[in-house]
C-alpha cells in the first residue's frame, strides 16, 4: 500500500481544514515546497496535492507552487482541485504532474472524464468525496443524487483506474479511518482505491492495507504528530505505482 503524504494549498500555504469546511482552516506551513522536500527525505514518493481554492471557484491559483514543488522534488504528485477543462488538465500533466485527479468535473461531465481517460489513460484519476453517504461536488459544497456502486460502476465502464475515495465526516477530525466504507466501496469496484480522510495511527494503515486498497492518504496525522512518516514507511515499502 503506498503512503501518499498531503499538502493542501491556500493562499500558497499549506493549510488543512475539517470536515471541509474553509471556515474551520489551520496554516501549518508558509513554504509548501519546503514541506514536499520534509516528506521526500522522510522516504515518501507520492505527494498528494489539493488546490482548496481551485476546488472552490474551478480556478488555478497554486499552479505555480505545484511547478515549484516538481522542480524541487523528485516526488511523484497527484493534483486535485479546479482542474475543469482539458487546458489545465494539459498544463498540469505538461508540467510535470504524474496524475490529475478530477472531482466536481467527473460527477457532473462524464464525457469529459471519457474524453481526458482516452487521452491521458491511468495518468487520470477520480477524486469520490462522500459527505453522509452522497457524493459531494463544488468543494465539498454540494452533494449529488448518485449511489457509490452507480458512481463506481460508471467509472470503471469508463475506463478510469484509479479513485480517491475521502470520508468528508473524517477528514481532519484524527478519528481514525472508515473502514466499513471502504470495505463497500471494494465490493462494487475493481478499481485501485486510495483511501482518505481520518486517518491517524498505525492501526488504520494495516487495517486499511488488510482490505488490499492501493493507498492511503496521510494529512492532519502528519502534521499534528500523531503518525511519524517515516516510520510509517518503513512498514509500507514504496513503489512507483
Amino acid at each position: 500500500m503506498i503512503l501518499l503524504p498531503a499538502i493542501d494549498l491556500y493562499e500558497k500555504k499549506v493549510v488543512r481544514l475539517v470536515k471541509g469546511d474553509y471556515e474551520q482552516m489551520t496554516v501549518y506551513s508558509r513554504n509548501p515546497v519546503e514541506q514536499a522536500i520534509r516528506f521526500e527525505k522522510d522516504g515518501a514518493r507520492w505527494l498528494h496535492v489539493i488546490d482548496l481554492e481551485g476546488a472552490k471557484d474551478g480556478t488555478t491559483p497554486n499552479f505555480e507552487v505545484v511547478g515549484q514543488i516538481l522542480q524541487a522534488t523528485g516526488l511523484m504528485v497527484e493534483i486535485g482541485g479546479g482542474i475543469r477543462s482539458m487546458e489545465t488538465l494539459k498544463r498540469y500533466l505538461d508540467m510535470g504532474v504524474h496524475r490529475v485527479i478530477l472531482g466536481t468535473k467527473a460527477v457532473t461531465d462524464p464525457e469529459f472524464l471519457q474524453m481526458a481517460v482516452e487521452v491521458y489513460g491511468e495518468r487520470i484519476a477520480v477524486g469520490v468525496d462522500v459527505k453522509e453517504g452522497a457524493i459531494a461536488i463544488q468543494g465539498w459544497k454540494q452533494t449529488v443524487h448518485k449511489s457509490l456502486p452507480e458512481f463506481f460502476n460508471q467509472l470503471t465502464e469508463i475506463g478510469v483506474k484509479t479513485a480517491i475515495c475521502t470520508d468528508i465526516s473524517k477528514d481532519g477530525m484524527l478519528g481514525g479511518a472508515n473502514v466499513e466504507l471502504y470495505q463497500e466501496i471494494l465490493r462494487h469496484t475493481s478499481l485501485q482505491v486510495i483511501a482518505s480522510g481520518g486517518i491517524s495511527s498505525q492501526e488504520d494503515l494495516n487495517r486499511l492495507d488488510s482490505l488490499g486498497l492501493c493507498g492511503a492518504i496521510l494529512g492532519k496525522a502528519l502534521y499534528s504528530g500523531a503518525l511519524n512518516l517515516e516510520k510509517a514507511i518503513q512498514l509500507f515499502p514504496q513503489t512507483n505505482s
